[in-house]
């Protein structure tokens, strides 16, 4: 897919100072400041194109930021995503994602879906876990800290009723880890999540 960068921002990264980049931004950017990147040529992207082809472009260590909203679920390879964002990323730089929850039964409905999420997503790229329960890093050597997760509960309108019980049930299930954990072990299929937020600290100048 041909990169189209349409502010040639390629061109002036290292002129650029503090860079944030904002991946698969859609219609509507949420960080104005952030380089926003979509495969779809919408009037707020600031460069078109695949996202590994444009972070190919940028050199080691010169991304402060990194937000993505639904967008890493219609990736087809994790791992070389945050490879990717590990090699631009300084150290020190934030990552927050945020993805629909596997629970959420919207998400099965969207055929460009790829990828599931649920708590322990990102704990596989972190070098210490959040959670009671431990995952594997299969040999791997994680370069990130993962600092917070959140399950977010709503209903799109017209639910109000629903949306306000949700609402309930997110202070609830969040009030610690163990309440998280114990949520998607036992209840995530009679009161489906959202999405799931991670935030997360790049922590070594890999």
């Amino acid at each position: 897919m041909k990169i189209i960068d349409k502010k040639n921002m390629l061109d002036r990264i290292d002129r650029m100072g503090n860079l944030e980049l904002e991946l698969g931004c859609g219609k509507s950017k949420k960080h104005k400041d952030a380089i926003g990147i979509d495969a779809i040529d919408y009037e707020c992207v600031d460069i078109v194109g695949d996202a590994y082809d444009i972070l190919r472009e940028f050199p080691d260590h010169s991304v402060s930021a990194v937000f993505s909203y639904h967008f890493f679920e219609h990736l087809e390879d994790i791992e070389a995503m945050m490879a990717e964002l590990t090699r631009v990323m300084v150290d020190g730089a934030f990552l927050k994602v945020v993805t629909p929850h596997f629970s959420n039964p919207y998400f099965y409905s969207d055929c460009t879906h790829k990828k599931h999420f649920g708590l322990y997503s990102f704990s596989y790229f972190s070098k210490e876990s959040l959670f009671v329960r431990k995952v594997p890093n299969y040999g791997n050597s994680p370069d990130f800290e993962l600092c917070d997760v959140k399950l977010i509960f709503t209903s799109p309108r017209p639910f109000y009723f629903r949306w306000g019980i949700k609402k309930i049930l997110q202070r609830i299930f969040n009030l610690n880890c163990w309440m998280m954990e114990f949520y998607e072990e036992n209840l995530c299929y009679i009161f489906p999540c959202y999405e799931v937020r991670y935030e997360m600290i790049k922590r070594n100048g890999t």
